[in-house]
């Protein structure tokens, strides 16, 4: 009896084979789909050497400064300190009757981001449709 024991053992042994065939075949995919997965965008940021906006009139300006105060200045007018809501009511009122002076935001460089924004949402709320940022030209051109 020892004998047919001998010759029907079980095989104790994997087969690897099989799993090494899909190891490749996945590593192969992998190595295909790895470059198109760019979760990042490289970007290159402008620099402030832009020509200026030639504009007939006389511009409105907003000045936010780092503290987040605002400054308005009206076409022809001396700066003067607001508030938000003092802002948004002499921009309305000044804008409503010159639909065609430009309207810029100039944020001090510490400023932060949020402050320059919440200054560009006031004058949307105001009636002005396009705003633009103003900036120091770069030294040395």
């Amino acid at each position: 009896m020892n004998t047919s024991r001998g010759k029907h053992r079980l095989m104790s042994e994997i087969n690897v084979v099989p799993y090494i065939d899909v190891m490749l075949v996945l590593l192969i995919i992998f190595m295909v789909t790895a470059p198109l997965l760019n979760l990042g965008v490289d970007i290159d940021l402008p620099q402030s050497n832009a020509r200026s906006v030639e504009a007939k009139k006389e511009p409105i300006v907003v000045s936010v400064d780092a503290s987040g105060g605002y400054t308005l200045k009206l076409q022809n007018g001396e700066k003067q300190s607001v508030d938000a809501r003092a802002l948004v009511e002499k921009v309305k009122a000044f804008y409503g009757n010159n639909h065609d002076v430009a309207v810029f935001v100039a944020g001090d460089g510490k400023a932060s981001y949020e402050m320059v924004y919440q200054a560009m949402v006031l004058l949307q709320q105001a009636g002005v449709d396009k705003v633009g940022l103003m900036s120091k030209p770069v030294e040395g051109h």
